[in-house]
């Protein structure tokens, strides 16, 4: 998986958005076909320490705007303090639609949650995994743009984990801290106490420079 190459550039256009210019990148994943984006900002020739956001799919949070998650918050975010660098990167990875199970058990998990369970819970009633992400596609596309040092925006420290090995070495964690809600106190809470989300005060980690 390090070594193989498992995407390939497709296509690239200027993508003029609410937070600025940006230039998109589509890539296509050689082992499923699915097509993920890059969001390229500025200058990154140099490969160093690029501000990068890895985002999941969320097609409920992202684009319907679901109060129950804090995903489009935190792609909003991202966006945001790219432009306010001048330079950066977000990719946006497809089929990670409920932390992998897809959308159509989310939508099943949902319903559980409001008979009471958690979100980890929930995948654990449907006989799912609690999360089957990968990160692999994610960083070799990095990679492919030239990214070799990298301030990543995450309040997931697997996700760094996920990423290190592919020859790109992530020298600080950037917390993207959104509102919490009635809607997503306890979604954000779960991810917290069950799946070691970093928030608030405790964002100093092995990755902060």
């Amino acid at each position: 998986m390090k070594t193989d190459k498992r995407v390939k550039r497709i296509s690239a256009a200027r993508l003029p958005t609410v937070w600025g210019s940006f230039v998109v990148y589509c890539y296509k994943s050689m082992s499923d076909g699915l097509e993920h984006v890059a969001m390229v900002k500025g200058d990154i020739e140099d490969g160093k320490d690029v501000l990068v956001r890895v985002h999941s799919e969320c097609l409920t949070g992202d684009i319907f705007k679901s109060a129950r998650c804090d995903c489009g918050n935190q792609l909003e975010l991202a966006m945001q303090k790219i432009e306010e660098a001048g330079r950066g990167v977000v990719v946006y990875l497809r089929g990670h639609e409920g932390r992998g199970i897809g959308l159509g058990y989310k939508l099943r998990a949902y319903n559980l949650q409001d008979d009471g369970l958690d979100t980890v819970q929930a995948n654990v009633e449907l006989g799912l995994p609690v999360d089957s992400r990968g990160y692999s596609v994610g960083a070799q596309i990095l990679k492919d743009l030239g990214v070799r040092t990298m301030k990543l925006m995450t309040n997931n420290p697997a996700k760094c984990v996920g990423l290190k090995g592919f020859g790109i070495e992530i020298t600080n964690r950037v917390p993207v801290l959104t509102p919490i809600t009635k809607d997503n106190k306890r979604y954000l809470e779960t991810k917290g106490a069950k799946m070691g989300h970093v928030y608030g005060a405790e964002t100093e980690d092995e990755y902060s420079s």
